[in-house]
């Protein structure tokens, strides 16, 4: 692990700043819009054009990179970021931001692409499981970092957002001037949506609803602290312990789910989830109390997104695993669109308890739909079966497809689907 560190540090250290600018300005524009007195609707609007973006970028910049070369489009797409991050305070508008918004999703899409694309070239099939994990590491620490951020100044005013466009274009300096060669980038035949449904129905369903469920605890949680009337340090540290409580539990509950019925621990885990968030809707707006709710909440939102890969993954040939990301993450990404604008209408029509309300209610079809399907087919041998692997919701296709294929059998899935 210790060689691969010292290998891929260039890499690993620029995707932790670049995460650290992305999870600031993502909180500061849900605090900063209701400072200029942006609506509910509106800011949860704001926050849904990103995953636009995101889910744009995925499909359109493998063709750019294909064209121009990494580089190029690193370079270009990083500055479009750092520009865009200091103009939110300039144009304070909920459509401007929309569309800035939209365009930040996209450039961040490309150069998540680009730096995993990066990391899988530097790596050997030795190694690139460890790297890839590695790289899932550092994303939540350079998210929950972020949120400390927060704490440095006045959200009213214009040095928050100064510091994340820094951050965002210093991150560029260690991957840009690394010494490794850009790889050459290749794309990857998806696997149709309808045969990855009849492979793995409940990997596309709840790879849906996790998609609602991650982008109102990223999009959404800042509103609703804000809306709550937590002040900016308390909305720091109720993020920050979201995904604190990912990346701490991620590791027992892959280890669970590879012992036994996956669809069974998705089942738990959902139950867990919709339970606290049931709890958290009657709890009073103190930190004492919602900090262990925000614990939970990324506890199992975070491991249900990659055993809901994991599951997919077990009914799956190896050769099929990366074009199977690029559809699971598709979904993923149409569900977290849907996310914020649904939350916000269940905020503006129920007061601050829409928030959890409707994490409730995404986790609570998961938990159905899981045990539905446990009903409809027999679950396969863990000895037969793949490994668990962490993946954050940040990650493009190239980081899941190449933990699928680092996880999963070299042989073809011996359960088959009906």
């Amino acid at each position: 692990m210790l060689a691969v560190l010292i290998a891929t540090w260039p890499l690993l250290v620029g995707v932790m700043l670049l995460l650290v600018g992305n999870g600031m300005q993502s909180s500061l524009l849900g605090i900063r819009g209701a400072i200029e007195g942006f609506s509910t609707l509106e800011i949860s609007a704001v926050m849904s054009c990103y995953y636009v973006g995101y889910l744009a970028g995925s499909r359109m910049v493998p063709e750019m990179i294909q064209r121009v070369g990494h580089v190029r489009v690193f370079a270009a797409l990083g500055s479009i970021i750092s520009a865009l991050i200091v103009c939110y305070p300039v144009l304070p508008d909920w459509m401007a931001w929309s569309l800035m918004r939209v365009l930040i999703g996209f450039s961040f899409s490309g150069v998540y692409i680009t730096a995993e694309s990066w990391l899988n070239n530097t790596s050997s099939n030795e190694t690139r499981g460890q790297a890839l994990s590695l790289y899932m590491i550092v994303q939540m620490i350079g998210i929950i970092s972020s949120q400390m951020l927060l704490n440095l100044g006045d959200p009213g005013g214009f040095g928050l957002f100064v510091l994340p466009s820094v951050l965002v274009s210093v991150a560029f300096i260690p991957i840009l001037l690394t010494v490794t060669a850009a790889p050459t980038f290749e794309t990857t035949e998806r696997l149709p949506f309808r045969r990855l449904y009849e492979v793995s129905p409940l990997g596309v369903v709840g790879m849906f609803l996790s998609g609602g469920i991650f982008s109102a605890m990223f999009g959404m949680a800042s509103v609703w602290g804000t809306v709550a009337g937590l002040s900016v340090a308390q909305i720091s540290v109720f993020i920050a312990a979201i995904y604190a409580g990912g990346l701490v539990l991620q590791y027992p509950i892959g280890w669970l789910s590879d012992r036994m019925d996956r669809r069974l621990v998705i089942c738990g885990v959902a139950v867990v989830g919709a339970v606290a968030m049931l709890i958290a809707i009657f709890l009073p707006v103190n930190l004492w109390f919602l900090v262990p709710a925000a614990v939970v909440l990324g506890g199992v939102a975070n491991p249900l997104y990659a055993l809901l890969i994991a599951h997919t993954n077990d009914f799956l040939a190896k050769d099929q695993m990366a074009g199977a990301s690029a559809g699971l993450l598709f979904m993923n990404g149409l569900g977290a669109i849907a996310g914020p604008p649904i939350t916000g209408w269940m905020m503006d029509r129920m007061g601050q308890s829409g928030f959890f309300v409707f994490i409730f209610v995404l986790m609570s079809l998961v938990a159905a739909y899981a045990a539905f399907r446990m009903t409809q087919r027999n679950a396969p041998n863990p000895e037969e079966t793949g490994n668990f692997a962490v993946m954050a919701p940040m990650a493009a296709p190239v980081a899941v497809g190449g933990l699928m294929e680092e996880a999963g059998q070299d042989t073809a899935a011996t359960v088959e689907p009906r």
